[in-house]
């Protein structure tokens, strides 16, 4: 388990802006140096549509990406990944073996929502 980060301050916490979207497509990725899936996610009218590289094949098909809700931070610059380039980093939390397993809401709230 990793140690605790080194206290910031509160406005270091408001710089990264997690949002609540919804996946609307999940396909492969082969082209991925590690297993991972292609995600678009409509973030509502203020972000908008965005695209994440996600390594969450363990635990998650394509079919059951769709529709799910997920976390991400949206201010982060792009990054590329092979020939993809991922806009947004979608949020998850490791399980006992180290494999992401995505943070999501347990009620239904609206695409766009930052995370306070």
């Amino acid at each position: 388990m990793a140690a605790v980060a080194e206290q910031i301050a509160f406005d270091a916490f408001m710089a990264v802006d997690v949002r609540v979207g919804e996946v609307v497509r999940a396909e492969p990725f082969p082209e991925a140096r590690k297993p991972a899936y292609k995600l678009t996610i409509d973030f509502g009218p203020d972000v908008g549509v965005k695209r994440s590289s996600a390594q969450i094949t363990r635990h998650y098909t394509t079919d059951q990406l769709t529709g799910r809700k997920v976390a991400a931070v949206v201010n982060f610059a792009p990054r590329q990944i092979g020939p993809f380039m991922s806009e947004v980093l979608t949020l998850g939390f490791p399980d006992a073996e180290g494999e992401v397993v995505l943070v999501g809401v347990d009620r239904d709230v609206p695409n766009g929502g930052r995370l306070f």
